[in-house]
């Protein structure tokens, strides 16, 4: 029987990508007679392709997909990292056929070339997603592999939870090893102590025993490691130097030396581009749509209070970044030297710095406000690149001094102009509570949560909610 994550499941991968690329050139040739022409193609009277293509295209799609790990089950546990590498391989594969196509086989149809990449991505996926699901089917007879957390603090739960999200795969874990009894759970129950672990792995028939003690145990590693040396069991560790990790620490080889980074961006180079592509194309959307309500907004300004339309003021972007933020003026000019005047503890000691009745405010301000057209002009910042549509709101660069190390996780992202707190909240949460949202932002970042939240924010606004 094949295991999801077993050589011989990425063998049999390997031969049904090949099989199902063959299968799409193929009805891709079938079909072609039959799909609607337009004007701007050039008619091909023959659709047949010679026997060396057949021989060729397989070939380089398994090459390309093995180059780009599309093979390897530690970069494709959640569907979606598996469907991103999928389509990026088969993008890379296209290009280069098309390429070996456009030198050797110039009367090769591109529509036929075009059917045939889109059918090929479509069975490809198709095949995963079934795959996915007999898996999960499966989780209900009994796992393959028993596993045993020496360590049952943070990052043991934490690889607790992991497991149980993942059980499907065949991990099946049966409790955990700690000198405090007290941190068992019903799910995840302690077992014995450390030094209880040869027993427990005799009595419990463990297969793998995960080490995730937290720092200060280190020193019992080297003897839990000697002590089960001579037995049948897979032993890793989960260093817990991922709790000084500010964004997200991932493990990496550098230069054949397996080493920690403690700074790993929270966004990969593909989810960047995304993100970027998207706000630009969103917001100069956007910006066109409300310049004549721009236009209107900034005469009102003008009229109501003396000073300037446009309100620039420094923020701290991604990474620490400081940049200029430009908003509509709702103050009164010199706002900001008042600004210790109003700001205040919560019962919590944490600072708040912003008040429905302020009295900075002009008439024009509050409607501003309420409505959030101040926070228009930022479509300007978006499209420069110092903000994004979605993402943490930009800081205020004497707050920063405020914040506790774990806070500043939110500045692993572009910052943005609405995002996760203001739609779960707004100005009604102080610091430390929109902190905590944000993380979570940075922690669960998607396209789907950007456009989710873009979505929301127009009713959030309507309803006026904790917005002053």
């Amino acid at each position: 029987m094949l295991r999801r994550f077993s050589v011989n499941f990425a063998v049999f991968s390997m031969a049904l990508d090949a099989g199902l690329t063959l299968l799409a050139l193929q009805l891709a040739v079938w079909l072609r007679p039959f799909l609607p022409t337009f004007p701007f193609l050039v008619r091909v009277a023959d659709y047949t392709i010679p026997f060396l293509i057949y021989l060729m295209v397989p070939l380089l799609w398994v090459t390309v997909f093995l180059v780009a790990s599309v093979y390897d089950p530690r970069r494709n546990y959640k569907i979606t990292d598996e469907f991103q590498s999928v389509i990026l391989a088969t993008a890379v594969a296209s290009l280069i056929f098309a390429g070996i196509l456009y030198l050797g086989f110039r009367e090769f149809s591109r529509y036929l070339l075009a059917t045939f990449v889109m059918l090929d991505l479509l069975l490809l996926l198709s095949w995963r997603v079934l795959a996915r699901l007999y898996f999960r089917q499966k989780q209900r007879t009994p796992a393959q592999h028993r596993v045993l957390i020496a360590g049952a603090g943070q990052t043991g739960r934490r690889v607790g939870q992991m497991m149980r999200q993942y059980n499907w795969t065949g991990l099946d874990l049966i409790g955990c090893l700690d000198d405090d009894p007290q941190k068992g759970a019903p799910d995840m129950p302690v077992l014995g102590r450390i030094e209880d672990a040869r027993y427990v792995i005799s009595a419990q028939q463990i297969d793998d025993v995960v080490i995730a003690l937290p720092q200060r145990a280190y020193g019992k590693i080297n003897d839990l490691v000697l002590a089960l040396h001579d037995l049948p069991v897979n032993v890793r560790i989960v260093p817990d130097y991922f709790s000084l990790a500010l964004y997200r620490a991932t493990a990496e080889d550098f230069g054949g030396v397996p080493m920690i980074n403690l700074r790993d961006p929270a966004l990969n180079d593909v989810q960047r581009l995304v993100k970027r592509v998207f706000d630009l194309a969103l917001g100069s959307v956007m910006l066109l749509f409300w310049l004549p309500i721009l236009a209107v907004v900034a005469l009102a300004v003008k009229l109501d209070s003396p000073g300037p339309v446009f309100f620039r003021q420094e923020r701290v972007g991604e990474n620490g970044r400081i940049f200029r933020m430009v908003k509509f003026r709702t103050m009164v000019p010199g706002a900001e030297k008042m600004q210790q005047e109003i700001s205040e503890l919560n019962e919590d000691g944490k600072i708040i710095f912003k008040h429905p009745n302020d009295p900075r405010v002009t008439r024009v301000g509050h409607f501003l406000r309420r409505t959030s057209l101040d926070e228009m002009p930022q479509l300007f910042n978006v499209l420069k690149g110092d903000m994004s549509l979605v993402g943490p709101r930009p800081e205020l660069p004497w707050l920063l001094d405020q914040y506790e190390i774990w806070q500043r996780k939110r500045f692993a992202v572009p910052q943005g102009m609405t995002g996760w707190w203001q739609v779960n909240g707004r100005s009604d949460k102080p610091m430390h509570l929109n902190t905590e949202d944000d993380i979570y932002y940075v922690q669960n970042y998607s396209l789907w949560m950007d456009i989710y939240i873009i979505i929301k924010t127009p009713w959030v606004v309507l309803r006026g909610k904790g917005a002053y």
